[in-house]
């Protein structure tokens, strides 16, 4: 049995893709799994455990990680997305330097890749960046909503859009 996965882990259980990055005062993993039904996640100051079935075999996936530093659990959050399933966990000391690793254990596995989309040195400066908390009202809100309300659009297919009056011909 890999060393990450837990005793109680069931014994086909494969770990899932895992993508992290790092902010001075949160981690940011991306667990990816598609159709993941039925997720069981359980955090705790210095682990995250997440066992679910999915992908396209529908195959059960289970994995334990014991954090390099502290998280605080009832300040970190999730989303269960339809491909992945996105974490920020708070760090329990924000003042503390970058992690070096995501793992308390230095051995490399292979299924932790370094999001390098999202990631960001020590000395970068993400003060002019979005905060990465789930606000599902909030992102249904940009994308228009969740149904029912005013887009801002009037598409009225009989009026005539005033551009076309003066197009010249082409020959």
């Amino acid at each position: 049995m890999p060393e990450a996965m837990s005793d109680n882990a069931t014994e086909n259980a494969l770990p899932p893709v895992v993508l992290w990055a790092q902010r001075k005062d949160r981690v940011l993993l991306t667990m990816i799994l598609e159709n993941c039904s039925n997720p069981v996640i359980d955090m705790t100051e210095n682990s995250l455990h997440f066992k679910g079935t999915g992908g396209t075999e529908n195959q059960p996936h289970e994995v334990t990680m014991e954090f390099y530093a502290a998280i605080c659990p009832e300040t970190s959050k999730y989303f269960v997305g339809g491909r992945e399933i996105s974490f920020t966990l708070k760090k329990k000391n924000p003042d503390a330097s970058f992690w070096p690793r995501l793992l308390k254990d230095q051995k490399k596995v292979h299924y932790i890749k370094t999001d390098f989309d999202r990631w960001r040195d020590e000395d970068d400066s993400d003060a002019d960046e979005p905060a990465d908390d789930f606000n599902l009202e909030q992102m249904m809100g940009s994308m228009g909503g969740l149904g029912g309300g005013d887009t801002g659009l009037d598409m009225d297919k009989d009026e005539e859009d005033s551009d076309d009056d003066d197009l010249p011909d082409l020959n």
